[in-house]
């Protein structure tokens, strides 16, 4: 996910909580909404201390990044996206984050079917 798709400041987020529509599963919630103006998604992510310290944090926000720019083929542009973390997701491989942020995806009708690809960048 290159560092221009990326919310960064509190009012971004604020607008997105406060303009958009959620959807959830038992490892993310995701807020949605649209911005028709910009050429492509944006995404913030939010792991709160409940996660565990730190280094841990931090690492869970490196795996849903990977995460996302693997999926950004399949996200539509014209859309801001905050993604936060659910306790139990720092067990989780690059795999399994990919595979729920996929599922809460469809959950939201962002995405109607699964991409294909061999599990890298593309």
């Amino acid at each position: 996910m290159h560092r221009s798709h990326r919310l960064k400041k509190n009012e971004q987020f604020q607008a997105v909580f406060q303009q958009g529509k959620s959807a959830a599963n038992k490892q993310f919630v995701v807020y949605l909404a649209a911005q028709e103006e910009q050429g492509a998604f944006r995404a913030g992510i939010s792991v709160s201390k409940k996660i565990g310290n730190a280094v841990i944090r931090n690492r869970v926000k490196r795996l849903i990044r990977e995460a996302v720019a693997r999926l950004e083929t399949v996200i539509p542009s014209g859309l801001d996206l905050v993604i936060i973390a659910r306790p139990g997701v720092e067990t989780m491989s690059l795999q399994e984050i990919e595979q729920s942020l996929l599922h809460v995806l469809k959950r939201a009708k962002v995405i109607k079917q699964a991409p294909v690809h061999n599990g890298k960048r593309g």
